[in-house]
């Protein structure tokens, strides 16, 4: 394949404008969109319509105890087919391969741009109340094996204080959390070369973590998969406190009940070593995936379940603030991501509204 031009390498969100209206079908989407002020009285309308009606007590108490089945559930269904592998992480997220330059994995990054441009039904994909940036995966499984359990137990052996833990020897440690069918761990081990790196995976779900720990590039001496329970604060983790350099929430975040999230950043931050980050992209406010709830289907406030069991809440930009600086760590980086997404065989307009932040845990003690 020829190395591909400057052109053709992924842009980092924010760098595509719609500034004539006519090529609107040209791409299939278009950054930092201008909402008027009718579509976001628009928007809130339809929210205010589709969360006047709140499930019964004893139903949303029913969805939080059987989360974990019903993101089981998910994975059974779909396997490792319905996300695309994340190669925009290191566009918008540089800190996962910090030695890497804009030259390396030219090709594969190449290859994710042109199969975006080419794609006339559009990028992303909603079912079932799952809206998707991303597509299938073209990752290969072995036969399944249900590891994920033993390798959970396992890690709750280990003694942090003799360093005697997955990765303990590594100089560049990261941490997913919500690691799904594994389409951001892969790409980080892809195009991450580092030898000191090790790559930490959790997930609420054991399919999730099965698809994972039997996926071919699953490499045991750089990665390690395990089951969490980010709710339970007696869930533990295989690495130490103040041991990672990244914490990684994609999409994950906005899946927790919302009187949950602020023990789970803060447990999350005391992972971090002194000048550690957690990045974080999820669903902001009036997102397409919002404004598509019908009533009925709504939690509480700007939370909802959807049609498989599972949950999401909507953020702003001020309550993810409030989240991390309230566990201690300071503002690097907080954007919304207003994006139009174009849909050239459908001739459909689609507006998303994600949130990209990072938060770094001080140097020195405050």
């Amino acid at each position: 394949m020829a190395a591909p031009s400057a052109e053709r390498e992924r842009r980092r969100f924010g760098q595509r404008l719609l500034t004539d209206p006519a090529r609107l079908f040209q791409h299939n989407a278009w950054d930092n969109v201008e909402w008027s002020e009718e579509q976001e009285a628009s928007a809130r309308s339809k929210v205010q319509e589709n969360s006047s009606q709140l499930l019964p007590q004893d139903k949303q108490e029913e969805y939080e105890v059987n989360a974990k089945r019903y993101w089981d559930d998910f994975y059974k269904i779909h396997e490792n087919g319905f996300f695309k592998d994340r190669h925009w992480l290191f566009t918008e997220f540089p800190e996962l391969a910090p030695n890497r330059n804009s030259s390396q994995n030219g090709d594969s990054l190449h290859e994710f741009s042109t199969k975006e441009e080419s794609n006339s039904e559009g990028p992303g994909r909603c079912e079932n109340g799952h809206c998707s940036l991303e597509s299938r995966t073209e990752g290969q499984l072995n036969p399944m094996q249900s590891t994920a359990e033993v390798c959970t137990e396992e890690h709750r052996e280990l003694n942090h204080r003799d360093g005697d833990y997955p990765g303990s020897a590594a100089s560049y440690r990261v941490l997913e959390v919500g690691c799904g069918a594994g389409n951001t761990v892969f790409p980080i081990l892809q195009t991450n070369n580092d030898p000191g790196l090790f790559v930490y995976c959790c997930d609420f779900s054991t399919t999730a973590v099965d698809l994972v720990q039997n996926n071919a590039e699953y490499d045991s001496s750089r990665c390690f998969a395990f089951v969490h329970d980010l709710c339970n604060d007696q869930s533990p983790f295989p690495m130490p406190e103040e041991s990672l350099d990244i914490v990684i929430l994609i999409f994950v975040l906005s899946a927790i009940l919302p009187e949950k999230m602020q023990s789970i950043v803060t447990r999350l931050s005391r992972l971090l070593k002194p000048g550690g980050m957690i990045l974080l992209r999820d669903y902001g406010r009036y997102d397409l995936a919002q404004l598509r709830f019908k009533k009925g289907q709504c939690l509480s406030e700007n939370f909802y379940v959807r049609g498989d069991g599972t949950r999401v809440y909507f953020f702003t930009q001020d309550e993810l603030d409030h989240l991390f600086t309230t566990a201690g760590l300071e503002k690097i980086q907080n954007l919304v991501d207003r994006r139009l997404q174009v849909n050239r065989g459908k001739q459909m307009t689609m507006y998303r509204v994600w949130i990209q932040c990072k938060y770094r845990r001080p140097t020195t003690p405050r």
